[in-house]
């Protein structure tokens, strides 16, 4: 039996109807599911990768696509752990396959974590590559690769680029997709963390959607924010 038939059978062996009824109306009916909450995938995860060993990296990619062609968003799931098990042996020409995530079976739960915990491990590591894609993504109008230029800096702290966010905000800011202008805000939220004072000056000094600012601002002290 192949790796990703014999992860399927392990978390099938796991399935709840019930609580797949409740995951799958949470996420409005885009997906089926097995039915596993956040603990009993971790543990299934760790189980399995136990027994089995991981994927080799040089078959991730025909791995997801294969995981991504499944109906269960648990197989989806599965596959964002394993490419995080696997990352420190990325190379320049999985950006192809990190796209290919991005753009197919699209929702935030996927998205968000790809963005940060993947294709920001990328960026970080191939850094010559940043300008390029990130480029190519705003420009792409899929809303998705453009959310994930946006967020893929969450997690640098004092490591973010903020010329480059700036730079990538003031592209994508008059774009009317939800996703995108609640990324503007959570990216700079974020960083808010590490430099309130930029975050503060910057949002004053751009016309960003009254949702982007919202969430911009909600963690700088309340002594700098108007009554």
């Amino acid at each position: 039996m192949k790796y990703i038939d014999q992860l399927r059978v392990a978390l099938q062996e796991k399935k709840n109807p019930e609580e797949a009824e409740k995951m799958s109306k949470y996420m409005r009916g885009q997906y089926e599911y097995f039915g596993l909450r956040a603990p009993i995938m971790k543990e299934t995860m760790k189980a399995f990768i136990k027994e089995n060993g991981l994927i080799a990296h040089n078959d991730l990619f025909s791995f997801l696509r294969e995981a991504w062609s499944m109906p269960e968003r648990e197989m989806q799931m599965a596959g964002l752990a394993l490419a995080d098990k696997v990352k420190k042996q990325m190379t320049l020409e999985d950006i192809e396959w990190i796209e290919f995530i991005i753009v197919n079976k699209s929702w935030w739960d996927t998205v968000d974590h790809i963005a940060k915990h993947i294709a920001g491990y990328y960026f970080a590591k191939f850094p010559e590559e940043i300008t390029p894609v990130t480029e190519r993504w705003i420009a792409s109008k899929n809303i998705w690769l453009m959310r994930s230029a946006i967020l893929f800096q969450l997690g640098y702290k004092e490591k973010t680029d903020h010329k480059l966010l700036a730079h990538i905000i003031k592209e994508t800011k008059y774009e009317q997709d939800f996703f995108i202008r609640k990324g503007i805000g959570w990216a700079l939220r974020e960083y808010a963390y590490t430099n309130e004072e930029w975050v503060w000056e910057f949002v004053h000094s751009e016309e960003l959607s009254p949702l982007s600012y919202k969430e911009a601002i909600k963690n700088i002290k309340k002594t700098k924010q108007p009554s």
